[in-house]
């Protein structure tokens, strides 16, 4: 039997997204997002609110990169989730990390993370529907090692996910199933 419990604002798993771009001074600013997905193969909706110096960024160089966070740098993940770009300048240098700029669009990509999906800003909605930032990814690169046959291989890859109801963060790996294929056995 199902018990009632407090709806949270979010469903299990979320993704840990950490959204890389320049400031204004040329410093990297990185955020912690979990609301964040597909809209279609090459387009990512992150659902922030303009108050973020994330957002803010985005909108004035056009460009963002957005990595997924693994169990190795979960440490760095959640402190640039706790920490705003509005009170530090640099929170990648003092979470000890590196980038390379991107030479598709105006911002930094972290070099420590295995998944790096460049992006470039199409729009900002903001009415009572509107999702936040929507960008075209214009290129996704993955660390070789995290590759099996061509493809990211999950469990090689240790990503994390957030859980909005304990505050934890989980590893994301273990295949069950084959997507599209053991549901046809029930025929």
């Amino acid at each position: 039997m199902k018990k009632q419990i407090k709806t949270t604002e979010a469903i299990f798993p979320m993704p840990v997204l950490l959204i890389s771009t320049f400031n204004e001074d040329g410093t990297v600013d990185v955020m912690n997002a979990a609301w964040g997905t597909m809209l279609e193969r090459d387009m990512v909706a992150l659902n922030l609110t303009e108050t973020h110096k994330t957002v803010e960024n985005i909108k004035a160089r056009k460009g963002f990169v957005i990595h997924i966070a693994d169990a190795k740098h979960v440490k760095a993940a959640d402190y640039f989730g706790v920490v705003s770009g509005h009170k530090v300048a640099d929170k990648l240098e003092k979470a000890g990390m590196t980038y390379t700029k991107s030479d598709l669009v105006d911002a930094p990509v972290i070099n420590e993370l295995p998944i790096a999906m460049e992006c470039a800003f199409v729009e900002y909605q903001n009415d009572a529907t509107g999702i936040g930032v929507i960008g075209k990814v214009l290129r996704t690169s993955v660390e070789e090692d995290k590759l099996n046959d061509g493809k990211v291989d999950i469990d090689a890859l240790e990503a994390i996910a957030f859980d909005p109801y304990t505050h934890g963060y989980y590893k994301v790996g273990g295949r069950v199933g084959d997507a599209f294929k053991d549901g046809l056995q029930i025929k």
